[in-house]
């Protein structure tokens, strides 16, 4: 489960910015995950909760905004959404795509106090 590490490295940042910023609680911590990126929302949201504890994260708000996937086809010259890394084409079938969009996961958020 490599959401554990992420969410290790989403408290590791978030704390970091918190305590430079003078703050001793982390309100919410708001998530971009894309479709394509391969993690999990709900794996995320259990592995955060588990190593938020005894944090400035601790009790914080996970609040994840899931980022649609968006390909460009080779064979028809369309950009198209993609649910799934390897999904053909929904217009023509071809599975020669570029993904652009929802590969990432990022933070987007950070509620302090």
């Amino acid at each position: 489960m490599h959401e554990m590490s992420l969410a290790e490295s989403v408290i590791e940042l978030v704390e970091y910015r918190a305590r430079r910023n003078g703050s001793t609680r982390i309100k919410t911590v708001r998530l971009e995950i894309g479709k394509l990126s391969g993690v999990e929302p709900d794996a995320m949201r259990f592995c955060f909760d588990a190593v938020a504890s005894g944090t400035l994260a601790e009790g914080a708000a996970l609040d994840i905004i899931e980022q649609e996937g968006l390909a460009w086809c080779f064979d028809c010259s369309l950009s198209t959404p993609l649910a799934s890394r390897s999904d053909p084409c929904p217009e023509c079938g071809g599975y020669r795509m570029r993904l652009d969009e929802g590969l990432a996961m990022r933070v987007k958020e950070l509620e302090i106090e």
